[in-house]
């Protein structure tokens, strides 16, 4: 065998002994493993001593992976599941050799494998396996992986599947899924999707169940992509599992049901929000994760440009009137209001807030959380508010006349009022305040800004390149025709950093409507929403495909984004 070869040699050179080489062999029949990993895990051989004792006994040169900068290029001409069997990094490509870095320099199997993959010849350099490791990690999405070795561990396979008949209730036992639910692979395979989710930076975690397939998607930067196809056989367990961590109860499973998850990872507190579906076959099982670590409350940050921030700060240290911040669900208008929230956080005002639910929790601001069931609505603890002594309040959302209502008035009366609608731009909004019930001149007194938002997906700039596009296209989108020949564009073409999707992150178009004298004698005349859209664009106001256009020439996102998220 090579690897009693490459003992014996390390012997003869008078690195180990032969004692410590039978104990490293006893360890390595027993539990498996690399014999140079066992004896640097064991100390008998320094992890430098042995890189450098294959580098002379092979004749080729040992490489410090954690100074090697590789290309995503070249990651991509060897897929993960093989760089994993062999325990190799490809490194460079010159030509027609690609070179590899590998533990095991005399394994021509991997070898002559890659060569015939690739089609490209094979040049080698060793590395300690510590370090491929690490470089794994950095470069290769290894949950897949770690998947299947937890699968393999449940000792389930293809065959174990149960399909659910559409006419048929299934039954479980409630004490044999108890015990399934704190076997080690069940709680492993939990852990490890919540762990990778995060690590991936998903928003939200979707575990749905069909006829013939069990799937785990995650939401990252608002697209969806399937990451896993547990068996079927887990379905029952896996849900349970989730809905025992958020205090649900795990014999319910013909009604909706909705808890929490408080996760601590590295020393970050995390967040998940769990919302049970019973579906045909089977519950869906949603968690929207909320890592406070990773919120941001730099308005810049954000994707606020100068004016419109300085019209924001404006409207938030204004002693009265009411805030609104429009847009679709999970267009981040939360962060947006609890961005503004924290300009005026300070000990000497009393800020209030009614959320359904309460996302993030604030220092210094008193947050309640909505509890439909016992009439606890935002109507409810509004009205409560104003016996509270606010000077400022946010409603979480204004669904109807009943609240609409009360947070005009209060915002008349001498409090600030931040709130958020369902809309699809700012002008919209004073129409559907208008459509609620509520009069022109009320709406006209109290409104003092109007905010529209959306999320578009930024270009990694791990993988930023330069991007053609036709001037046509350009001019259509809303440049001048001298635009249009100048500006240079990017896309990324994907790399390990952004999973290959070519983005990386999100970042908010906004458009910022404020409501001045003139917008106020339009509302008060009862005129369109696009009227007041003219008029507020004639005093400067800059639309949601101008924000767009304006993150164009920034080279922040890219022209598909744009047409996905605005209109022209």
């Amino acid at each position: 065998m090579v690897i009693t070869k490459l003992g014996r040699m390390l012997v003869g050179a008078k690195l180990i002994t032969e004692d410590q080489l039978e104990k490293a062999l006893a360890l390595q029949q027993k539990e498996g493993g690399r014999l140079g990993s066992i004896l640097v895990k064991f100390s008998y051989l320094p992890e430098q001593t042995l890189l450098q004792f294959l580098s002379k006994q092979y004749g080729v040169q040992a490489i410090d992976l954690s100074k090697a900068e590789i290309d995503s290029s070249v990651i991509k001409l060897i897929p993960t599941e093989v760089v994993q069997k062999y325990n190799v990094i490809p490194i460079r490509r010159v030509g027609s050799v690609i070179t590899i870095a590998m533990m095991d320099p005399s394994n021509i199997f991997a070898i002559d494998d890659i060569k015939f993959m690739t089609g490209y010849d094979v040049d080698v350099v060793v590395a300690s396996e510590s370090a491929i490791v690490a470089a794994m990690a950095q470069y290769y999405d290894t949950s897949a992986m770690n998947l299947q070795q937890v699968l393999k561990s449940m000792d389930v396979g293809e065959e174990s599947v149960d399909i659910v008949e559409a006419d048929t209730e299934e039954q479980v036992d409630l004490r044999e899924l108890k015990e399934a639910v704190e076997e080690a692979p069940v709680v492993k395979l939990v852990n490890l999707i919540l762990s990778d989710a995060i690590k991936k930076g998903a928003s939200d975690i979707h575990i749905e169940a069909y006829e013939k397939k069990f799937r785990v998607r995650y939401r990252i930067d608002g697209v969806l992509y399937e990451v896993m196809n547990p068996p079927m056989k887990l379905r029952a367990a896996l849900t349970s599992r989730l809905k025992i961590m958020a205090e649900l109860d795990i014999a319910e499973r013909r009604l909706p049901q909705d808890g929490r998850i408080k996760l601590k990872m590295k020393n970050r507190e995390i967040d998940l929000r769990v919302s049970t579906l019973p579906c045909l076959f089977g519950e869906k099982v949603v968690l929207r994760i909320l890592d406070k670590g990773a919120l941001s409350f730099d308005l810049r940050k954000l994707g606020f440009e100068q004016k419109a921030m300085d019209d924001l700060m404006k409207a938030v240290h204004a002693p009265y009137g009411m805030v609104l911040v429009t847009g679709p669900t999970g267009s981040g208008k939360s962060t947006t209001l609890y961005a503004a929230l924290q300009q005026i956080n300070e000990i000497g005002i009393n800020i209030m807030t009614a959320e359904d639910p309460v996302e993030y929790n604030l220092y210094g601001v008193n947050q309640v959380q909505m509890k439909e069931e016992i009439g606890l609505n935002f109507a409810a603890a509004l009205r409560s508010f104003l016996r509270q002594d606010p000077d400022v309040v946010l409603v979480g959302e204004i669904r109807d006349y009943e609240t609409a209502e009360i947070a005009v008035k209060a915002a008349l009366t001498g409090h600030l009022v931040l709130s958020t609608l369902h809309t699809n731009d700012a002008p919209s909004t004073v129409t559907r305040l208008l459509n609620m019930g509520v009069e022109p001149f009320l709406v006209a007194s109290s409104v003092i800004l109007i905010i529209a938002q959306r999320l578009v997906r930024r270009i990694c700039h791990e993988c930023r390149k330069e991007e053609k596009a036709s001037p046509s296209v350009l001019v259509d989108l809303g440049f001048s025709p001298q635009e249009a020949e100048s500006i240079v564009f990017y896309k990324g073409s994907g790399c390990p950093n952004c999973n290959n999707t070519g983005y990386r992150g999100r970042i908010a178009l906004y458009e910022v409507l404020s409501v001045d004298d003139e917008i106020r004698g339009l509302i008060l005349e009862g005129a369109s929403a696009t009227e007041i859209k003219k008029k507020a664009v004639a005093c400067g106001m800059k639309t949601l495909r101008l924000s767009g256009l304006t993150k164009l020439k920034e080279g922040v996102t890219t022209i598909e984004e744009i047409l996905r998220t605005t209109f022209g």
